[in-house]
This record gives C-alpha cells, sequence and structure tokens, in this order.
C-alpha cells in the first residue's frame, strides 16, 4: 500500500471510530432513559443503516423454546418480518436460524445457492435480499438471546468495516437486551404473588386500567373467595392453609384460561372475564371454576376440599365503568357469601341499593358496639302448668338515644362474620355476668339460651369464646344452652356447622334448634346431628286449634321428641287458649308474651325473684350449687 492509500485508510479508519463513538452515545442513552427494547433496537438499525448506506440491518430475540421472533428491523418489508416470527433455529434455518443454534455467526453470500436458506429462499429473493450476515447474542450465561444481521441486495460478504460495526452493535444489543430481562424480571416479581404465582393486586388493577370500556358487555369481572381457609390455618397451620390457596389458585387459574386469574390478596382472587365463551355463559364459566374446586388436593400432608364463592358482574350501560363493575361484583359475591356459600351470584339491579342498606346496618351495629350500646334482654320459658320460669332466651338489644331496637331491626348486619361473632362474643359475656349477679343474689336460675350463627360455628372459636366468658365469673356452662335457627343447623349443607354442633355437646353444652318447622329441617336430620331442645316455631302456635294441621303435627312432634330424649319448648304463646292446647298435646314448657315479653336485666332479675321455679320445698332464694337439682323439671 502506497503511503497516500494508507492514508485515506487512516482517514476512513479515523472517521468510523467517530461515528461509532456517535452511535454507542445515542444507544447507551437510550438505555439510560429507559427507552423501550424495540425503541432502542430499531435506532441502533436505523444509525446503522445511516453510517453503512448499503445495509440493511434487523435484530431478532431467541425465546426459550428456540423460536425467532423480530425485534427491530425498520428497512425490511412488514411481510418479510412476519414470515419470520415463530421460526424454529436450526442448522438450515437461513443465517440467523444458524447463528443462533450454533452460537457462531453465519454469512451467507449469495442466498440464491446457499444450503441454509433453502426453506426460506423464497421469502428473502422475493423481497430483493440476496446476501445476509448474521451475528449471536449471547449473555453472560452462554445462551444464544438475540442476533444482529445485515442485509445485501447483491451477493458479498462482510467487509472490515462492517465487521468493526457489527461487533459494537452486538455488544450494544447485549447491554440493552440484559437491562431489559432485568426490568422485566423487576416487573414480573412487582406483579406476581410470590406465594400462588398468579398476577396480584398490582397486575389486576393495571389489567382493569387495560380494559375497553367503550363496547357494552365486552368483559366481566368475577369475585372469588375461598370459604375454608381459616378454618385450614386455625386447624392445620398455615402451612397447609399456603398449601391451599397454591391449590386452589392452580385449578382457578387452569379452569378460567384462557381468560386471567388473579390473587388479590388473603383468600380473594378474581377473574377477568374476557373470552366470547365465557362472556356468553357466564354461569357456565363460574360452575367450571367451582367443579374444578370440588377435587380433593394434598395441603402438606392434609387432605382438604377447596371450598370457594363467586360473585360476577357484567360490564353494562347500567355499569359502564370499571369502578362500578367491580363494586358490583363484589356486592354480588357478598350476597352469595350470606345465601350460599359454595355457589356462585350474578349481580342483578337492585342488589347493590340493598347492599347498601346493609353495609349501612353494619356500621351502626359496629358503632353501637364499640360505644357499649348492645344490651341483652331475656324473655321467659315458662312452665305451661304453674307458669313458674325454667330459663331465659337471652335476646340482643341495641340503644339509640333513649329508645331500644329490637335484632330484627337490624338482622342484615348480623350476615357480616366479624359483626356477627362480636354480637355473640358480646352477649356471652353479658349473660355471664347476669347470671352471676342471679347466683349471687340466690335466684333460682337454670338456663340462659344464647342464639349463635353459622359465622360462630363455622368459625370454629364458638365453645373457645364461651368458656372464657363464663369462666371469667365463674359461672358453670351447665347454666347455658346454645340455640341454633333451623337455617343454621342445616348450614346450606356445611358438614362444618354440624360437626361443630357434635363437638359442643360432647363438651357438655346443650344445644337447643330454634325456630323448627320454618325452614327444611326434619326429624331424620335429627339422627345424624342430635340436639338437647327443640323450640317449636310461632307459626304451629298461631294456628292450633282442635283437630287442626298444626294440633296434629304438634302432637307427633311431642311424641317423637320423647322417645328420643329431646326437650320440647312451644315458642310464641299469646293466649290461655293456646297454652291449654299444648299443655292437652303434652307439652310441658313455652316461650311468650302470655307470660313476658323480653325485659331488660333489672326488671328480668325482679321476675325471677317472684316466679323462678324452685327446688321442691324451697320457699326463697337458692344457692347455685343446688340449682343442678331443678333440671329433670326444666330444660336439662
Amino acid at each position: 500500500m502506497d503511503e497516500g492509500s494508507h492514508g485515506d485508510a487512516l482517514e476512513q479508519h479515523r472517521g468510523l471510530g467517530g461515528s461509532l463513538l456517535r452511535l454507542q452515545n445515542a444507544i447507551l442513552g437510550s438505555i439510560a432513559k429507559g427507552d423501550r427494547l424495540a425503541s432502542t433496537c430499531t435506532q441502533l438499525c436505523v444509525e446503522v443503516e445511516a453510517l453503512l448506506p448499503d445495509v440493511i440491518c434487523s435484530v431478532l430475540l431467541v425465546d426459550d423454546e428456540g423460536r425467532l421472533h423480530p425485534l427491530a428491523g425498520p428497512s425490511l418489508p412488514n411481510a418479510y418480518s412476519a414470515a419470520l416470527d415463530g421460526t424454529l433455529i436450526g442448522p438450515s434455518s437461513g443465517s440467523c436460524g444458524s447463528t443462533a443454534y450454533f452460537g457462531t455467526e453465519v454469512a451467507v453470500e449469495d442466498i440464491a445457492t446457499d444450503p441454509r436458506w433453502e426453506q426460506y429462499r423464497h421469502i428473502a429473493l422475493s423481497h430483493g435480499l440476496r446476501a445476509c450476515w448474521s451475528s449471536p447474542i449471547i449473555n453472560a450465561a452462554g445462551t444464544t438471546v438475540a442476533t444482529f444481521a445485515i442485509y445485501h441486495r447483491e451477493p458479498t460478504m462482510p467487509t472490515e468495516a462492517e465487521r468493526e460495526v457489527v461487533q459494537n452493535c452486538v455488544h450494544l444489543c447485549l447491554i440493552a437486551i440484559d437491562r431489559h430481562h432485568r426490568l422485566v424480571e423487576h416487573e414480573r416479581r412487582a406483579f406476581t404473588d410470590a406465594l400462588t404465582g398468579l398476577p396480584n393486586r398490582a397486575a389486576f388493577n393495571a389489567a382493569l386500567l387495560d380494559l375497553d370500556c367503550r363496547q357494552v358487555g365486552g368483559w366481566a369481572l368475577f369475585a372469588l373467595d375461598l370459604d375454608n381457609l381459616k378454618v385450614v390455618n386455625d386447624t392445620f397451620g398455615h402451612a397447609a392453609g399456603d398449601g391451599l390457596l397454591r391449590a386452589a389458585s392452580r385449578c382457578v387459574e387452569k379452569a378460567a384460561f384462557p381468560d386471567r386469574a388473579f390473587r388479590i390478596g388473603g383468600d380473594e382472587l378474581a377473574v377477568v372475564v374476557q373470552s366470547p365463551d365465557a362472556l356468553r355463559d357466564l354461569e357456565g364459566a363460574a360452575g367450571k371454576i367451582l367443579q374444578a374446586l370440588m377435587s380433593p388436593v394434598d395441603c402438606g400432608g392434609q387432605i382438604i376440599v377447596p371450598r370457594a364463592t363467586i360473585g360476577g358482574a357484567v360490564q353494562s350501560h347500567d355499569a359502564p365503568s370499571v369502578d362500578r363493575v367491580r363494586q358490583n361484583a363484589d356486592f354480588a359475591l357478598y350476597h352469595a357469601k350470606e345465601t350460599g356459600r359454595g355457589g356462585f351470584v350474578r349481580y342483578w339491579p337492585g342488589l347493590g341499593s340493598s347492599m347498601t342498606q346493609r353495609l349501612s346496618a353494619i356500621r351502626d351495629v359496629g358503632a353501637a358496639l364499640r360505644e357499649d350500646r348492645i344490651e341483652a334482654f331475656y324473655q321467659p320459658i315458662f312452665r305451661l302448668d304453674t307458669r313458674e320460669i325454667v330459663g331465659l332466651e337471652a335476646l340482643c338489644r341495641m340503644r339509640i338515644g333513649d329508645g331500644i331496637v329490637a335484632a330484627s331491626a337490624f338482622h342484615e348486619a348480623m350476615s357480616d362474620v366479624y359483626v356477627a361473632t362480636a354480637i355473640t362474643a358480646r352477649m356471652m359475656q353479658m349473660v355471664a355476668a347476669d347470671i352471676r349477679g342471679w347466683l349471687d343474689m340466690g335466684i333460682p336460675i337454670q338456663h340462659v339460651g344464647i342464639n349463635v350463627s353459622s359465622a360462630d360455628l363455622s368459625g370454629g372459636s364458638v365453645d373457645r369464646v364461651l368458656t372464657d366468658a363464663f369462666a371469667q365469673v365463674g359461672v358453670p356452662l351447665e347454666h347455658v344452652i346454645l340455640e341454633v335457627t333451623e337455617t343454621v343447623y342445616m348450614g346450606d349443607g356445611d358438614q362444618l356447622i354440624q360437626a361443630a354442633i357434635q363437638s359442643l355437646r360432647g363438651k357438655g353444652i346443650k344445644v337447643a334448634l330454634d325456630d323448627f318447622g320454618t325452614g327444611f329441617a326434619s326429624l331424620t336430620h335429627l339422627l345424624t346431628v342430635p340436639v338437647d331442645i327443640i323450640k317449636i316455631d310461632k307459626t304451629f302456635v298461631d294456628h292450633l286449634a282442635v283437630d287442626s294441621v298444626s294440633m296434629t303435627i304438634v302432637e307427633g312432634l311431642i311424641r317423637i321428641a320423647e322417645r328420643m330424649n329431646i326437650r320440647i319448648v312451644a315458642e310464641g304463646i299469646e293466649s290461655e287458649e293456646q297454652a291449654g292446647l299444648l299443655a292437652a298435646a303434652g307439652c310441658i314448657l313455652g316461650q311468650g308474651f302470655l307470660v313476658s315479653p323480653a325485659l331488660p336485666r333489672q326488671q328480668t332479675t325482679a321476675l325471677l325473684l317472684s316466679r323462678a321455679q324452685r327446688p321442691e320445698g324451697a320457699a326463697t332464694g337458692v344457692p347455685a350449687a343446688n340449682t343442678a337439682r331443678m333440671a329433670t323439671r326444666g330444660l336439662g
């Protein structure tokens, strides 16, 4: 090389070096700004094509399955890039497929004759691409994660200048891809629930923001609660509970596919429903999820059947926004849990207003609990023959100003698990204290019935709460009867409630079946889940008459209960005629306005002093130790 040619080459190299430095600065600046990977690599291709006017640049990603996906190629025809998408790498997959397969550069001088292009040459040639040189982009682990390629429109091999440029481009691409992968992993962790692997609340909120609310009915939402997570945690420990969450999440995710499932937190899951089949049959889609959760799963050595309740809402004219649909789905879930856990409820117009009323009642009762405005009133249970009081039923009342509100006025609040259990705990404390006071006064109080809800029984803590309340004031549990309504007793098929009743009786706590005849319980249920007392509902008493159907039913029930050693109490007795008919039928005990309505503690004390059943031969107060002798004459 003469001196002039050497000088030209040196000047050209200096010019290329300066251009490469500007290229590096531009791309590193794009990476530092946090530009998207595709934008950064597209900018890189544009800069290289400006630097080397005869080339066409391309960057392809290689996925975990070994398939190519176009990332950047601004000068390549869209049809060509689309044809490459999903191509499996291999020794005969063109320049890029081969270089990704072998992890080394592959330079093809003439696509028309090179065997590596045999399957794809017609695509390249139809777009005027005749030569392709591809270089692998290899990460620190030695894996080819992408390829950088330059095309020519004439057969040729890479020049020294092109090699120098591509070497820099490969390095810049690797920096950009590494940063992208770190960002993706960071976002994955930020948007993934660590326990279940489902997208988390943040991912759920982001997914809701991406929903198209312009097309009415284009999507729906399932709100889902696992019903038995707390019981599993309390019974088997949190390791089993975590296992239940993981197993249930997998079931929901699989059953909901192709729609996405999310873990919102705790025992709450959600599904964004967008697939046409699920939108056409929302009940069927929810049923598929519930069916998937019916199979037993191994949770850390404990075999458990996941149980869930689902509320659903569709985006509509009445609920066009994400917030409204989300609220409606929550309303539907809340209603589903009240009316029958383990099922699905779809939101309907009007449900929201009833839920708002219910939530208002919950707030009112919560305030009354905090402000100590919950009181216990007592209605006597008496002997029909002597009208002596053999027991009491404790009834919850709420004080508002100078007035007293019966439980029926705020019964909607009792559908809330936390309110229901808090009310029961407060009632147990007050009843225990009142019994202690009556016993200390020498009043022969036998039993006080306390109403318990399904929340108390399914939660599994009612016996502990009861024991603690009575132990604090030194009152034996023989003075309490837990009253369970027929609806709670049936428990909507919930075996947990039936097991709880059996457990309570096994510990010597008496259980009464309240409002018998209003629901679906029958005497056959008493064979599997016995109780100590049956309280005949007021409806039968209201319709009592000689030779009436109600009279026949009551007479038959009394005879059967006697054979089963179950005591009978007739509720709602308001007249002497009713009392006489019941006594003629063999009923011994009753409750109702005929003797007294529900009274506050002070008036109940006065009533007990004058009319409480006393041990035979005693004329005054009876010590607590002697009250058990009256059991055969009362509810014992």
